[in-house]
């Protein structure tokens, strides 16, 4: 069965019109190759209460197992991604965001701009990406070969003995 992935681009001009949102359909033919299900795909203002109340929904009317948002991680006043997503979040899983951001660094120094945070809410895991197509393509190719794993364990379908007896991981998680 494949995971569910929604994807929420926030960003002011795209939800306005604007700017054309090209981050959003790179991040949903990415992970259609990937072999993941885009079931939901969303263009929203950087507002911070709208964009709780969206998270919440698609985590809590169990829309999604993924919830991929883009843009609004940077240091401008009106990127607040990361703190919606922080408001949101029951438990936290910061290992997502700190090997997208070390990938990063390996490119430019700005990697360490980016506040983008990843968070687990019920049963869905939600990772914040850049806004730019160029960075959400480096951040997904980083993570991708670990994420079905974390979402196996998430929803049940895997168990975290099962996978590290198996494979003898030295030190697996």
């Amino acid at each position: 069965m494949k995971y569910r992935v929604a994807i929420l681009t926030l960003s002011d001009k795209g939800a306005k019109g604007e700017r054309e949102d090209r981050s959003g359909p790179a991040i949903a033919q990415m992970m259609q190759q990937a072999g993941y299900d885009v079931v939901y795909q969303a263009v929203m203002s950087d507002d911070l209460e709208p964009m709780k109340a969206e998270l919440m929904r698609l985590c809590d009317e169990h829309v999604c197992d993924l919830l991929l948002t883009t843009g609004g991680t940077g240091f401008s006043m009106r990127d607040q991604t990361p703190e919606a997503t922080l408001a949101v979040a029951e438990r936290n899983a910061p290992g997502i965001a700190e090997a997208m951001r070390w990938n990063s660094l390996q490119i430019t120094p700005r990697g360490m701009l980016s506040r983008g945070v990843s968070v687990l809410r019920k049963q869905t895991l939600i990772i914040n990406l850049p806004g730019s197509v160029k960075a959400v393509q480096e951040n997904l190719s980083c993570i991708l070969p670990a994420l079905e794993h974390g979402l196996g364990i998430l929803s049940g379908r895997e168990s975290e003995c099962g996978e590290a007896h198996h494979h003898h991981h030295e030190g697996s998680v």
